[in-house]
């Protein structure tokens, strides 16, 4: 199954990069790319990707603007979204998870990021670069202070508890399972039911919440 992305960044030669290193890569056709936040909005609308990779900082509609108008909380079928930026400290991206989005990535990732983070999020999975990811949302996570989290509907098992802190450090599937010496299908069971109690959608919120409660420190 080919996943079918749709690109947007303000530098054309950003947008041209990045659409020839995605083309070439397995299983990933570019159908469409944007400028501005308002046309990937108007696009991705229309052409309902499997993927959207925006840029933080555009003209007319930022990224994050973009990102909660495809994913937010209120949109009824979101759509993945991946933002990707030159500042790994960028008050920006955390907005943009905020807002929705499954993941981030650095413009200096390599091919080989980029067509993971594109899968991952096809997948209803999510990619944070693992360089920047505890320093990232330790700097929010102290910037405080900040509303309350909700609390678990659930108390969180042992086992939980250490998926949660794994997925807090960017840790993959493949190597939580590894490092608590569980299966995959395990790891997974385990990240439905941490969402399910800490009533988030995804592995980025998840990762949000163990640093936002001080559940994890780098």
């Amino acid at each position: 199954m080919t996943v079918r992305v749709l690109v947007a960044d303000d530098q054309e030669i950003v947008r041209t990069g990045l659409t020839i290193i995605l083309n070439t890569q397995p299983g990933i056709e570019v159908v469409g790319g944007a400028g501005d936040g308002r046309q990937a909005v108007e696009l991705a609308r229309r052409l309902r990707p499997d993927v959207c990779l925006f840029d933080i900082r555009m003209p007319v509609m930022d990224g994050i603007e973009a990102t909660r108008a495809l994913a937010g909380p209120s949109v009824a079928e979101p759509l993945a979204v991946v933002v990707i930026t030159t500042f790994d400290l960028d008050e920006y991206v955390y907005a943009a998870l905020r807002a929705g989005a499954r993941g981030f990535l650095l413009k200096e990732a390599g091919p080989d990021l980029l067509r993971q983070a594109v899968h991952a999020a096809a997948n209803g999975d999510a990619l944070i670069a693992p360089s920047v990811t505890t320093r990232l949302l330790k700097v929010f996570a102290d910037a405080g202070p900040a509303a309350p989290r909700r609390q678990p509907i659930e108390a969180l098992t042992d086992r939980e508890e250490q998926v949660l802190v794994a997925v807090a450090r960017g840790r993959t599937n493949k190597e939580i399972a590894d490092e608590l010496y569980i299966t995959l299908s395990t790891v997974k069971s385990h990240l439905t039911s941490l969402m399910t109690k800490l009533g988030v959608r995804n592995r980025v919120e998840v990762a949000m919440w163990a640093y936002e409660t001080n559940r994890s420190r780098p």
